[in-house]
């Protein structure tokens, strides 16, 4: 072999040994680029993924409260419309007890004489609708026999509007026992709501005492 061929085959051997490099090098940066890219896709999608669940829990959150705000008007509309179911019930019941005499009538004495032991006041006016005035009026003299004897108490010309009960007064209006109807449920209100808010049912409400004592 002559030297010409050993160069030949030298510098073939040597293109070969590089190409061999070049080759294991280009492999080992596509492994490395491949590895990167990947990692770049995974921390991309794990961002995008939790952009989405934080977007997507923000949405559910809204329509949470969207849900819960919806869902308080209604019980508001609700609470509001029992209450107004029980009033009218009320004022149903306390349209009947007014007609049973029997019962009735000793029950607005008895408010009468509580108002004029409680007031200290010694010139007292009891005021009514016009339907009790009059049969206050009928039995007036007997009424007064059960007030206390230091009293003057007198009944007032001037009907209130009032489905039933008196107002009792000192003559000067400025101390008052309100035992009508509306006066009695107004400052049982609160208790009314409060077995509204326990029971949700109007027949469940308690009211004996609104007419009993």
């Amino acid at each position: 072999m002559n030297q010409v061929q050993e160069l030949e085959q030298a510098i073939l051997a040597r293109a070969e040994r590089l190409a061999g490099e070049y080759r294991e090098r280009a492999n080992r940066s596509r492994d490395s680029i491949l590895r990167e890219a990947a990692e770049r896709l995974r921390m991309r999608e794990s961002r995008e993924e939790s952009i989405a669940k934080t977007l997507a829990d923000r949405t559910f959150r809204q329509q949470v409260q969207a849900s819960e705000l919806k869902m308080q008007t209604h019980l508001d509309r609700m609470r509001w419309n029992l209450v107004q179911d029980v009033e009218r019930a009320l004022a149903g019941r306390m349209k009947a007890f007014s007609e049973d005499l029997g019962r009735y009538e000793p029950w607005l004495e008895s408010l009468i004489v509580r108002a004029a032991n409680l007031i200290e006041e010694t010139s007292l006016v009891v005021s009514a609708n016009a339907r009790d005035l009059q049969r206050l009026a009928e039995r007036w003299d007997s009424i007064l026999e059960t007030l206390p004897s230091h009293k003057s108490v007198t009944l007032s010309k001037e009907r209130i509007e009032t489905l039933g009960g008196v107002l009792v007064a000192s003559r000067d209006r400025r101390i008052r026992v309100d035992n009508t109807y509306e006066g009695r449920l107004e400052r049982l209100r609160p208790a009314v709501q409060q077995v509204i808010l326990e029971r949700l049912l109007p027949s469940g409400f308690d009211t004996g005492n609104l007419f009993g004592g």
